[in-house]
């Protein structure tokens, strides 16, 4: 018979998600507050005196936090897709296919995925200046590609393997090609795992800041994260209209993730236990 948790485990798992949950609380309880409750003394009360919604309305009216969303919203989408795309082909090859060095090269996948941007910024930044790409968003997809496809890979391999190989032997033994067994075959079969790389590849292109900062400079093409840091001058700090356009930007991802959850935890497990 299993055990019950206890009191005191109850107690910890919520102060933990409390912790967790604080930040997140703590922006949104600045983003209704009047400029005169943000410092000072009053800026430690946890319940605004006179809530308010103008952080809202001037983080749109007073920036173009639309467009910044409308461009996030490209670049991301256009990583993602790109990216499914050549990763299904390779984890398949990869997972199927019997070849020297596969650990090898699968290792030097994960690593480039570790790589610091940092170190790749130069070499990227010249490459785009060259080839006439910055301020576009193709000029950020590449960039946002080339970590994110490597990643996408590794965790398809995994979901591939977990499709066992006697569906596919069914499909050639009725005359199925092999682009009509992975399309009609393994591909359907893959949609839990494709799912949650699909998640993870849009939320990590969604919050990239350092290539977005450096490679469009352009105000009409920031991205969020570059779009909010702006959002300070020389001498002003709006830290309501800040934290607004953070709480506008992030809730639909969180709801995103709540909606499709099952799906990204199918996913996420479906290649963890071999039977």
């Amino acid at each position: 018979m299993r055990k019950k948790a206890g009191f005191g485990f109850h107690i910890l798992l919520f102060m933990f998600i409390f912790a967790v949950l604080f930040p997140f609380l703590w922006t949104f309880l600045a983003s209704i507050k009047s400029p005169s409750e943000l410092f000072g003394e009053s800026a430690f009360r946890i319940i605004p005196q006179q809530p308010t919604l103008d952080n809202y309305i001037y983080a749109f009216t007073a920036h173009p936090l639309a467009r910044y969303i409308v461009n996030s919203l490209t670049v991301a989408l256009l990583t993602t897709v790109y990216s499914l795309f050549v990763a299904s082909f390779a984890a398949y090859a990869i997972a199927r296919l019997h070849f020297y060095g596969k650990t090898l090269f699968l290792g030097l996948l994960l690593a480039v995925s570790m790589f610091p941007q940092i170190a790749t910024i130069s070499p990227i930044f010249l490459f785009m200046q060259s080839t006439g790409l910055r301020n576009t968003y193709l000029g950020l997809v590449i960039p946002h590609t080339t970590f994110a496809l490597p990643l996408a890979i590794w965790y398809m391999t995994t979901f591939f393997k977990k499709i066992p190989v006697e569906l596919e032997e069914a499909a050639k033994i009725d005359g199925a090609t092999l682009m009509q067994t992975f399309r009609k075959v393994i591909l359907p079969l893959a949609v839990p795992g494709m799912f949650t790389t699909a998640i993870i590849v849009f939320i990590d292109s969604w919050h990239e800041f350092l290539f977005s900062l450096t490679i469009n400079t352009k105000q009409s093409m920031m991205t969020v994260p570059v779009g909010i840091a702006m959002f300070q001058g020389e001498y002003t700090f709006p830290w309501g209209e800040i934290t607004a356009a953070t709480v506008s930007v992030t809730v639909p991802i969180v709801i995103l993730v709540l909606i499709f959850q099952k799906r990204i935890v199918s996913g996420l497990t479906s290649g963890a236990v071999k039977e």
